[in-house]
């Protein structure tokens, strides 16, 4: 598949995810079938700034690393289920679909 799509993928996913919310990078390339967290990465450290890339974090709740404290700002206005610095991820996962 090109690369070109699979970005398209990835962006067109995460503008889904609702404000308080988040889907983890393997969360997202599990959802495509295809890829996996590094690819899913790779496109949001390149193309993201557009989306709300604050909704994408690691699977432990991790937020986007160099980017920290704006994710947590945005998550914190947002509303999103938080466990100190990270996201709740018992809480905040969305998945297409799921309302």
């Amino acid at each position: 598949m090109a690369d070109e799509e699979y970005t398209e993928l990835v962006l067109s996913l995460v503008e889904r995810i609702p404000p308080g919310r988040v889907m983890s990078y393997g969360a997202i390339a599990e959802y495509l079938g295809q890829g996996g967290p590094r690819q899913v990465g790779s496109v949001m450290s390149h193309y993201g700034g557009p989306v709300p890339w604050h909704r994408v974090v690691a699977a432990n709740g991790r937020l986007v690393p160099g980017h920290e404290q704006e994710a947590l700002r945005r998550h914190r206005s947002e509303g999103t289920p938080l466990r100190g610095d990270k996201v709740d991820m018992r809480r905040a996962p969305w998945w297409p679909d799921s309302g």
